[in-house]
């Protein structure tokens, strides 16, 4: 009897049930495809409405700072131009040095340098605004209600130093003082504009070229004079700086100012002259039109000449150029000079006599008008007040000179004085006159200039004077000679080719009235008067033997 095989019994699924189960994994699959979109839809949606409400928030506060562009700023007369031109229309720059107590409440609009940057936080931030060497805090706020977003403070945070901002706010009186700001009010701030941006990293930084000689001994940064000199154009931004070219400016306010109460005459020379004015090789020749030619070394030939064309009474302030290769601390290659010239009477102590009384005049001005100035000088460079006389001492060379064997220092009587004994002669002075200003006449006429006037009693000396302060000559001066014929001898001696004087010298035979005058150079009288060690602190962009710019 056969049997029939045994079937053995498999768990393989039919495929209609194996279909089924793909299709569930599938559904679970993509069931958590879907769910993984929906969220990913709903973050993308609470994002967007989040954005939305920044936006909005932007929106409304936005328009309170920003850059302003290019076109505001090319002068256009469009008041839509852009959101800082909108802001500022109709409005006035208040200047920071009036920004005073009696200001409270007020809302204000200045401009100035970002001096210093110090944010708080994210929604707090402080910035020091300079402008012409005035200072003045800005606190900046996040606040709703004065329409001020954590946007606007992450805006003032970025600013970098020394960019030029436009700030809207309201004066306020700080809880506590503000230290170094020359203001004691604060600009609590609604609206701010960068008006220009200076580099994130400067070649000089304005505090380190501010700082004096003490901070710096004491380890804080400063910068050295050749640094300072090459980026002149940040150096000048320094509280000194500012104030010693405010108080060049008033010295020849009060120059001009007492000249003229005495009937002196404004004139304004030719720089370019066929011949050396002064004598000596420190002359920069060039050529004019095929012609040999120097830049004038003083005006001393022409406001002489003036003098002959009957105007009586001139003076001058203008550019003068010594080609000297004088590496000093007071000797420039330009400067501007304080010429002054005048017909006398009958001694050239009427000369002597107008300077005596002028500079103290000057010097009286400056202490009256310009006393912020001063002590802004003498936070970075200490010094003491200039010490003159009412009645400016006048004293012989030849008793200077006795002066001077008297305190063991031997010197030439016929010869020049030079700075060291310069110095000890005005020591000497100090302390038998109280003066740190006075006058010395009569000098030998071996180391005055070729048209000074010999003296009657003796030819050996002269009818001329130096001015001193502080120990340094800072005026030359004297009777002029008159007669063309001994100017003619005294220029051939000192190697002048008169050719190339002829017309100053014809001028005397024309007729002439015998006069005299002085000249100063303006940098070093406010480099003496405030104590400064350098000239080149009171040139603005000084030129010396190796130094062209900037």
């Amino acid at each position: 009897m056969s049997s029939e095989p045994e079937i053995p019994s498999s768990s393989t699924e039919t495929p209609e049930e194996s279909g089924e189960k793909i299709s569930k994994k599938a559904a679970k699959k993509e069931a958590a495809k879907l769910e993984k979109l929906r969220r990913r839809q709903e973050q993308e949606e609470e994002a967007a409405r989040k954005t939305a409400s920044l936006s909005l928030e932007d929106e409304s506060s936005s328009r309170n700072y920003g850059d302003v562009t290019l076109t505001e700023l090319q002068s256009t007369a469009d008041p839509k131009a852009g959101k800082w031109r909108e802001a500022v229309e109709g409005k006035k720059w208040t200047n920071v040095s009036e920004l005073v107590e009696e200001m409270t409440g007020s809302e204000v609009l200045i401009r100035g340098r970002v001096h210093t940057n110090r944010p708080i936080s994210n929604k707090k931030g402080f910035v020091f605004l300079r402008q012409s060497g005035f200072t003045v805090q800005c606190v900046v706020t996040e606040s709703k209600e004065n329409n001020v977003s954590v946007n606007m403070v992450k805006f003032l945070k970025q600013l970098s130093g020394e960019s030029f901002v436009d700030v809207i706010g309201i004066v306020v009186i700080p809880k506590d003082p503000v230290t170094g700001t020359t203001q004691q009010v604060e600009i609590q701030v609604r609206k701010v504009y960068c008006v220009n941006s200076a580099l994130q990293k400067l070649p000089l930084i304005v505090e380190d070229a501010a700082r004096s000689e003490a901070e710096i001994q004491a380890g804080k940064p400063g910068a050295n004079q050749d640094t300072r000199l090459n980026y002149r154009v940040i150096d000048l931004r320094t509280p000194a700086n500012q104030a010693i070219f405010r108080i060049q400016c008033h010295v020849q306010i009060a120059f001009r100012e007492f000249l003229l109460s005495k009937g002196f005459l404004e004139i304004h020379t030719p720089k370019l002259i066929a011949g050396s004015s002064e004598g000596g090789a420190a002359v920069f020749r060039l050529e004019y039109k095929g012609q040999p030619a120097c830049l004038a070394q003083s005006p001393q030939l022409h406001k002489q000449m003036a003098i002959c064309g009957d105007l009586e009474r001139v003076f001058e302030v203008g550019a003068v150029y010594r080609a000297e290769d004088s590496f000093t601390h007071r000797h420039l290659c330009e400067f501007i000079g304080l010429d002054v010239e005048m017909a006398i009477h009958k001694h050239y102590s009427e000369v002597m006599d107008i300077v005596g009384e002028l500079f103290p005049f000057i010097f009286t001005k400056l202490e009256e008008r310009c006393s912020k100035e001063l002590e802004a000088i003498r936070k970075q460079y200490p010094f003491q007040p200039l010490k003159f006389l009412p009645k400016t001492l006048i004293l012989p060379f030849a008793e200077g000179i006795q002066m001077l064997k008297e305190a063991g220092v031997e010197a030439d009587p016929l010869g020049d004085l030079n700075t060291e004994v310069e110095r000890k002669l005005g020591q000497l002075v100090l302390e038998k006159y109280n003066t740190e200003f006075y006058i010395l006449h009569r000098y030998p006429s071996a180391i005055r200039p070729f048209y000074t006037m010999p003296c009657a009693d003796d030819p050996n000396y002269s009818n001329s004077f130096d001015v001193f302060i502080r120990g340094e000559e800072i005026i030359s001066g004297a009777q002029r000679v008159h007669d063309p014929e001994l100017l003619k001898e005294q220029a051939t001696r000192v190697g002048i080719d008169v050719e190339t004087i002829k017309t100053y010298i014809d001028s005397f035979r024309y007729g002439a009235p015998p006069h005299g005058g002085f000249g100063v150079g303006l940098e070093r009288v406010v480099m003496l008067f405030c104590g400064l060690n350098n000239i080149r602190k009171t040139s603005l962009f000084p030129r010396d033997p190796l130094r062209l710019a900037p």
